[in-house]
């Protein structure tokens, strides 16, 4: 009788060892599949967690990197006044430059010193356009390419503007050379002023090229980030300056006696230096930015002149602005004249304050734009328009209360003090409108929209300079129904402005 159980035929029980084998080797295949899987998403997850970190936790390579991270991250108020200091300070040195220079002139005698004041309001008019005119252009489009990381793009820009600042500089010392002498007699020159104003103006703009360049690299290294090596070139030329004209002017060792020429040539043969060693060190990439030749691209002249035409018609209109109401004063005498001289005089304290913080606001909200941060472009946007708002209506409330505190700087003649206190007490409450609007208007400039801040300055110049001229000639307003139309303009300026921060077309990613 067979057991049953007996152990199975050796064949068996190798195939079951053999299936058993088998079977183990696929559990381990499907383990080790398994660990593959998990490592995969681990990688995914570590690569969702670079990408998402901010910029300021990610290493940066190169000072241009670690700068557009903090611009990016950084508290916005401490940022923004350490970009706008270091440039509220290089127009300080420039105004104490210009003051110097007039004041070397006078002992050239009044024919010399009317000749330079004709020839300053073109000079100002170049110094607007090619800081903040064209100026803002390569702020603002280099900006947003930094913002965006496009580097190549931001290289390529440097390259642009140099190209526009050689052309516009050759044409404008071409048009003031060739019209200089028609301009300066409808101003008012005649004989030895005409030839002093023509002889300083052609040594002053023969030198326009190197100035446009100056400032387009200064304007272009503001977009990346760095105030400071433009505010060092810029201190630097004061420091030069101021000795250098003198001793050109009036001779000193074996430096001949120029006369007026020796005050444009001291100021070009600073800008031809300063030219020199902005090229040297642009071209080295320390800056952030890298200055190499590279094939043209229509696409980045407009990015830059998109912004910048528009925003130079504005600072043509100011001008305008400003001429045409000096001139309507005019019709209430030479006293009505000076008051309001000395009292719109303010406004040169304020613009450059305003002009430092606008820089830092067009720098800071470009490249949030660029990177699509278009709530913290928003945010400085209204945090720099408070910071404008307190500075400018500080000032203007002190001097609406107490006129004389400003007016008694320049004059003790009662009648200049009763003129200049009543346009004050009008106008200078208003500054905070002026202070609003003008930083708003650099912030949309940033963000590569000009057409509001173009309409606030169109109206502007219409109801200051047009309505305030039909107001003093055909109805006889005096000097206050004049001053209350420049505040209106304010009011007008100020209110356009304001619809900036409310359109949707101005805050947008540019990929959207």
């Amino acid at each position: 009788m067979t057991d049953v159980t007996e152990a199975p035929p050796r064949g068996i029980d190798r195939r079951a060892a053999l299936a058993e084998i088998d079977l183990a080797k696929t559990d381990l295949a499907k383990t080790d599949l398994a660990k593959t899987d998990l490592a995969k998403t681990d990688l995914a997850k570590t690569d969702v967690e670079k990408a998402e970190a901010p910029p300021s936790q990610a290493p940066s390579s190169t000072p241009g990197e670690a700068r557009r991270a903090e611009l990016l991250r950084g508290p916005v108020l401490p940022t923004l006044i350490r970009l706008a200091l270091p440039t509220v300070v290089v127009l300080v040195a420039q105004t104490a430059v210009s003051i110097a220079e007039a004041y070397y002139v006078g002992f050239l005698g009044t024919d010399a010193l009317a000749g330079v004041a004709l020839v300053f309001p073109v000079f100002m008019l170049m110094t607007m356009m090619s800081n903040g005119g064209l100026g803002s252009g390569v702020s603002s489009a280099i900006a947003r390419a930094i913002g965006a990381a496009h580097k190549d793009d931001a290289d390529a820009l440097l390259f642009h503007a140099l190209v526009l600042a050689v052309v516009v500089g050759a044409l404008f010392s071409v048009a003031v050379i060739w019209g200089g002498p028609p301009l300066y007699r409808a101003l008012g020159g005649r004989d030895e002023a005409l030839r002093a104003a023509l002889t300083y103006s052609n040594y002053l703009f023969a030198g326009s090229i190197p100035v446009w360049i100056v400032n387009f690299q200064a304007a272009a290294l503001r977009g990346a980030g760095n105030v400071r090596v433009p505010a060092m070139v810029i201190l630097a030329g004061a420091l030069v300056l101021i000795p250098l004209s003198p001793v050109l002017i009036f001779g000193f060792g074996i430096a001949p006696r120029l006369g007026i020429a020796g005050a444009g040539l001291a100021f070009g043969l600073y800008y031809c230096g300063a030219m020199l060693f902005l090229l040297r060190y642009m071209a080295s990439g320390r800056g952030g930015l890298t200055l190499k030749p590279g094939r043209l691209q229509g696409r980045l002249f407009t990015d830059i002149l998109k912004v910048g035409v528009p925003t130079s018609i504005n600072a043509v209109l100011t001008n305008l602005t400003v001429i045409v109401v000096t001139g309507t004063v005019g019709l209430f005498g030479t006293t009505a004249l000076a008051a309001y001289g000395i009292a719109s005089r303010l406004d040169y304290v304020l613009i450059p304050i305003l002009f430092g913080l606008c820089t830092a606001t067009l720098t800071m909200v470009g490249i949030a734009v660029g990177a699509g941060a278009i709530a913290r472009a928003r945010r400085i946007a209204w945090i720099s328009t408070a910071v404008g708002v307190a500075l400018t209506g500080s000032i203007g409330l002190v001097v609406a209360a107490y006129p004389p505190l400003w007016l008694t700087l320049f004059s003790h003649d009662a009648e200049v003090l009763r003129e200049g206190a009543t346009y004050l007490r009008i106008v200078a409450p208003s500054y905070a409108l002026l202070g609003f609007g003008f930083v708003l208007a650099f912030a949309a400039q940033g963000a590569g929209h000009v057409l509001w801040p173009f309409v606030a300055s169109f109206t502007r110049i219409l109801i200051a300079a047009g309505l305030g001229w039909l107001a003093v000639s055909k109805f006889g307003a005096g000097m206050a129904g004049l001053a209350g139309m420049v505040a209106a303009s304010l009011v007008a300026y100020a209110a356009i402005c304001s619809l900036i921060m409310l359109s949707r077309g101005v805050w947008r990613s540019p990929n959207t």
